[in-house]
C-alpha cells in the first residue's frame, strides 16, 4: 500500500477542497493518504511517503503563497530527485503561469510528475474535483 502525503496551503478553502478530493481518490485506490498543511511538512518528512501531492493557489503575480508554502517547498526542492509527485492549485486570475513555472522547478529538481497538474479557477467544480480524485488514484498506483 502506497503512503501519500497531500501537502497544501489554502486561503479561501478552494485548494483545501482540491486536497480533500486528492486524498479521497488515493484512499479509494487503496493508498494510505494524509492531509498536511504546509507548515506541518518539511524536508525530513519526504522520506516517510511513497508519493506527495503538493497543492498551492496562485497568489499575487502568479506565484506560490510566500509566507508558509514557498519556504516549505524551497526547503524540500533539492530533495525531490526521483520522488513521485503531483501538483494542484486554484487561481483567480492569469492563465496558469504559476503552475507552469512550478512544474518546471520540479522537473529541474528531478521529481517525477506522475500525472498532469490540476488547476481550477476559483471554487473547483465537479470536473475539477474529479480530476483531483483521479490525481489521487494515479499517486496510489505510482
Amino acid at each position: 500500500m502506497n503512503s501519500i502525503a497531500i501537502v497544501f496551503w489554502s486561503g479561501t478553502g478552494n485548494t483545501q477542497q482540491m486536497a480533500e478530493a486528492v486524498r479521497d481518490g488515493a484512499q479509494n485506490a487503496g493508498a494510505a493518504a494524509e492531509l498536511l498543511y504546509a507548515d506541518e511538512f518539511n524536508r525530513e518528512k519526504l522520506a516517510q511517503y511513497d508519493a506527495i501531492a503538493f497543492g498551492c493557489p496562485s497568489m499575487g503575480t502568479e506565484q506560490l503563497e510566500e509566507s508558509s508554502f514557498e519556504p516549505m517547498f524551497t526547503a524540500c526542492e533539492s530533495a525531490l530527485s526521483g520522488k513521485k509527485i503531483a501538483l494542484f492549485g486554484s487561481f483567480g486570475w492569469g492563465d496558469g503561469q504559476w503552475m507552469r513555472e512550478w512544474e518546471s522547478r520540479c522537473a529541474d529538481a528531478g521529481a517525477i510528475l506522475v500525472c498532469g497538474s490540476v488547476i481550477c479557477c476559483e471554487t473547483p467544480d465537479d470536473g475539477g474535483l474529479q480530476s483531483c480524485r483521479e490525481m489521487g488514484e494515479s499517486l496510489a498506483k505510482a
